[in-house]
């Protein structure tokens, strides 16, 4: 299985995250992670939050078989963009180290808080494996 990037023609390439993907194989839904260890513990900032969510995104990801490459869509949600904005660089290095160069169609989406209180970022996944 394989994904495909989506670009309408004439459109600037976007960085760090596709418009669309496209493939075919067995849908993989993964709910909201969020920044904490199997003990529940969250990690401190908004970037250290970030790099722990996707990990535990992998983690589900692997119980279906897939990876990082089977990842089609992920959508943030995060408690202060600003501070989501103000990280940008360091939270592209935690990606790219957790997940390589794959960049599948995203949205970030900020919001006034999550369920759990001192959650900063939470992160649904969808693959195709």
């Amino acid at each position: 299985m394989t994904l495909t990037t989506l670009l309408p023609q004439g459109w600037p390439r976007p960085k760090g995250y596709a418009n669309g993907m496209a493939g075919t194989g067995r849908l993989v839904l993964i709910g909201g992670q969020i920044g904490w260890d199997t003990e529940e513990r969250l990690a401190e900032g908004m970037v250290a939050q970030t790099k722990l969510a996707l990990q535990n995104i992998l983690a589900v990801l692997a119980e279906a078989g897939g990876g990082p490459e089977h990842i089609a869509r992920l959508i943030w949600f995060v408690t202060d963009m600003e501070a989501y904005r103000a990280n940008t660089k360091p939270i592209g290095a935690a990606w790219r180290e957790v997940m390589g160069r794959h960049f599948p169609a995203m949205a970030v989406i900020g919001v006034s808080c999550l369920v759990e209180k001192d959650a900063l970022v939470e992160i649904a996944a969808e693959a195709i494996v």
